[in-house]
């Protein structure tokens, strides 16, 4: 068997399996993918001596402190043993770095009240968390937001 992946920016996710038969290997396959997407990302996240495995859609921000990363959830802040680059590289497409210290999930961004001179604040619907977006990653943090909307 033969796997091959090929990036093309230009496309939208796609997973195709070529096969000379269809056969109960092919169909295991099929349902592993699914279950997976269906089943979304999860992240081991830590609180004290306690761990925890949440889906990635249910995390606001993260955050550094000091030299910890911290995800936020509604209620929660739970450290992850990730640096904010690794966090990049392995988080889906919704999360965006808005300044050296913050990641965003955009699909829970509620509000932006915009700084001319300082950061903007972002809010998080049904949280009483805020978290802030540089100048620098201000203008990326609009067109990817933009480009949700039209999704939508």
């Amino acid at each position: 068997m033969k796997i091959r992946i090929e990036v093309d920016e230009s496309l939208g996710d796609e997973i195709v399996i070529r096969c000379s038969k269809m056969d109960e290997r092919i169909l295991r396959m099929q349902e592993a993918v699914v279950e997976k997407e269906e089943r979304g990302f999860h992240m081991m996240l830590r609180k004290g001596e306690t761990e925890y495995f949440l889906p990635v859609e249910d995390i606001l921000f993260f955050e550094t402190e000091g030299k910890v990363i911290y995800a936020h959830t509604r209620e929660h802040m739970l450290a992850t043993e990730y640096k904010l680059y690794e966090l990049e590289e392995i988080l889906p497409g919704s999360f965006l770095r808005i300044s050296k210290s913050a990641i965003v999930n955009l699909d829970q961004v509620y509000s932006i009240t915009r700084s001319l001179t300082s950061s903007s604040l972002i809010e998080f619907q049904h949280s009483h968390k805020r978290a802030y977006v540089s100048r620098i990653y201000y203008k990326l943090l609009m067109e990817r937001l933009a480009v949700k909307r039209k999704q939508m």
